[in-house]
């Protein structure tokens, strides 16, 4: 229950929420905490702030304050990888990445959640990357004053999947690189994908452990896929070759390789003629010739989740599509632009 009091009535008594100070462009946070003892220099201060009256608490059995309900839904929001204080600030507590890696977040599980009446979390976009200790979602209850039951129920949707949010770290994975294409095998042009592959491998922090150049040609394409898994590689990427020009082998090299499992077509622009396939569980990832002309493509939104360990299927390059419209800007801001953001 709140009862509204005069602020000269308030002198001696505690507050019992954080009051905010905006000022524009300089300052925005809690000029006055929640446990303060009100004293007559702060009756000028809190009338500035708009704060002719204040309130006491008292709470019935089934109430809670906005404090404890955002440290029950913090509890609940968070999955692995995940890190939080009970040291609320307005009413809010932040959810922090604990470990590198790639941000998950169950988006039906957190819409659920947002269903609950005086109850909110906003999240960073899934499968942002992120490094230890970055804020990656944010709760709070919304009324100073809630009934316990709400907060409750809110809490078990967030925790029904081990919470809203997570961060798995990436695998430092031994990557094969395959470079198909008469034209580069001869000599007619220089190999660019080699240099451009390598660098966003190692920017992830897996290692290159093979690296060949090929002709167009289906069975030595195979037997160097074949080799790449003997000799331990745990992910292959197969560039070139991938579109559908009959004398593109690429895709039946692959196929004939033991993929037991294969996905052609993303629905991301670029990239569309994107392959996936697995082969004794081991990821083979076709790209095309997009790779070589555009900074970012589809190979930039898949590659971090193959590497945190997620199975990427038919359904996860159909959900690319929402977000997977690059706009081709002439300076390239990923991952600052929305590109990726909505699969």
């Amino acid at each position: 229950m709140l009862t509204k009091i005069s602020v000269h009535d308030a002198v001696g008594t505690k507050l019992a929420h954080d009051i905010t100070e905006i000022r524009p462009g300089e300052f925005k946070g809690p000029a006055f905490q929640k446990g303060h003892t009100v004293c007559n220099e702060d009756i000028c201060h809190l009338q500035k702030l708009g704060k002719n009256h204040l309130y006491l608490i008292d709470l019935d059995e089934d109430e809670i304050h906005e404090n404890q309900a955002a440290a029950i839904l913090a509890q609940g929001l968070a999955g692995e990888g995940i890190a939080w204080k009970n040291e609320p600030r307005e009413g809010k507590i932040g959810l922090h990445a604990a470990i590198d890696g790639i941000l998950v977040v169950d988006k039906a599980a957190l819409a659920a959640f947002n269903l609950v009446d005086e109850v909110m979390c906003a999240t960073r976009s899934s499968y942002s990357l992120v490094k230890k200790g970055d804020l990656v979602a944010a709760t709070r209850a919304i009324p100073l004053v809630m009934k316990q039951a709400t907060i409750e129920r809110a809490a078990a949707i967030a925790s029904q999947h081990n919470g809203v949010v997570s961060v798995r770290s990436l695998k430092a994975a031994q990557v094969g690189i395959v470079v198909t294409g008469n034209e580069v095998f001869h000599g007619l042009i220089d190999d660019r994908f080699v240099p451009i592959l390598s660098q966003k491998i190692s920017d992830l922090g897996s290692n290159i452990r093979q690296v060949d150049i090929l002709p167009d040609d289906t069975d030595r394409i195979r037997e160097v896929i074949d080799r790449n898994l003997k000799e331990g590689c745990d992910l292959i990427l197969v560039t070139g070759g991938m579109s559908v020009d009959p004398d593109d082998v690429t895709r039946k090299a692959i196929f004939l390789a033991g993929a037991d499992e294969v996905h052609y077509g993303a629905a991301v622009l670029p990239g569309a003629m994107f392959m996936v396939a697995y082969s004794h569980g081991v990821p083979i990832l076709g790209i095309p010739a997009c790779g070589l002309h555009h900074r970012i493509t589809v190979l930039d939104l898949v590659l971090p989740r193959i590497l945190s360990g997620e199975h990427i299927g038919k359904k996860e390059l159909a959900f690319l599509g929402h977000g997977g419209l690059c706009l081709d800007c002439k300076a390239c801001v990923y991952p600052h632009c929305p590109f990726g953001k909505g699969g």
